[in-house]
């Protein structure tokens, strides 16, 4: 009993010293207990044949149809290849870029011109999806579209982009890395900052160029960064960016379904286009465990290789 009531005064007294932390964490605990945890009985739709008559828990018990159904006609398979293929493209062609921009910056000796390029860098993370996608059709369109005006000037024939789906993947991994290299850069750049400049001085001092300090001490610094942020993205390398694609190709543009349609952008359809509700839901409840699945598989390969980099 003695021991167990110290124990408990030492777990107050540690919330006491801790009430400003614990105070700042309590939006975002709200946040995950209202959106995502709330939320979740609502699973159960992805196990019955929803009608708005019976509701959720009265609705008829078909057990997993909804998941045979979205595999017997190949839509599963086409959205988890489409959805995997851009996130690695956007992980890993995001976190090159983002590298090397952190690095360019860092070895950047102009004060003014390095807040300049920042600054300019950093822009396209607050335009909006809704605005990317105006934008891009103004350039794309093939009757009033910037680039079709320019060919024809030229006397080439017209592009008809929004009906060629094998275009689209290099226009939406572009724009995704345009918007988000800049901003992606911050967390690398201050993870540089974070770097004992006498290592870096003593290299100089030795004769190493900057290359050499680039390559063998700045990169390894920030691969444990690295590491943690590639853990972080592969929980969600099914969750696609549904806004910015959404608002580039359009909801209703079957022709590029074939090279565009994502998770994301099916369970909006479902449930906006075609009311399916038990069929959006089984693909959200497939995209989470797979989400799942991966960020273990990807934290145990970690731990095997480099234990100090893991999650957990």
């Amino acid at each position: 009993m003695e021991i167990e009531r110290k124990r408990s005064g030492s777990w107050w007294k540690k919330m006491k010293n801790n009430r400003t932390l614990l105070l700042m964490c309590v939006p975002a605990v709200a946040f995950f207990i209202v959106f995502a945890y709330l939320p979740m009985p609502g699973l159960y739709l992805a196990f019955i044949k929803y009608n708005y008559s019976d509701g959720i828990f009265h609705s008829p018990f078909v057990g997993f149809e909804n998941f045979r159904f979205l595999v017997m006609t190949g839509d599963l398979w086409k959205l988890t290849f489409n959805t995997v293929a851009y996130n690695l493209a956007f992980i890993l062609l995001g976190n090159v870029l983002q590298i090397t921009v952190a690095v360019l910056l860092n070895e950047m000796r102009g004060k003014w011109f390095k807040k300049v390029s920042q600054t300019l860098m950093f822009l396209p993370h607050f335009i909006s999806a809704v605005l990317i996608g105006l934008i891009a059709y103004n350039i794309l369109s093939y009757d009033y579209g910037l680039l079709n005006g320019i060919l024809q000037s030229l006397g080439m024939e017209p592009l008809k982009v929004y009906s060629t789906p094998n275009a689209w993947p290099f226009i939406i991994v572009l724009t995704y890395l345009w918007q988000s290299t800049g901003y992606g850069s911050i967390v690398y750049f201050a993870a540089i900052m974070g770097l004992d400049n006498e290592i870096v001085e003593a290299a100089e001092i030795d004769g190493a160029n900057a290359f050499q300090r680039i390559r063998h001490i700045v990169l390894p610094w920030l691969k444990p960064t690295f590491i943690i942020l590639l853990l972080f993205s592969l929980g969600g390398i099914l969750k696609g960016n549904f806004g910015l694609i959404y608002n580039l190709v359009g909801a209703n543009n079957t022709a590029l379904y074939a090279t565009t349609d994502i998770i994301e952008t099916y369970v909006f359809r479902s449930l906006m286009t075609n009311f399916n509700f038990s069929l959006g839901s089984a693909v959200s409840l497939y995209q989470s465990l797979f989400g799942f699945v991966i960020v273990l598989t990807a934290n145990w390969l970690v731990r095997k290789l480099s234990p100090e980099n893991s999650l957990f």
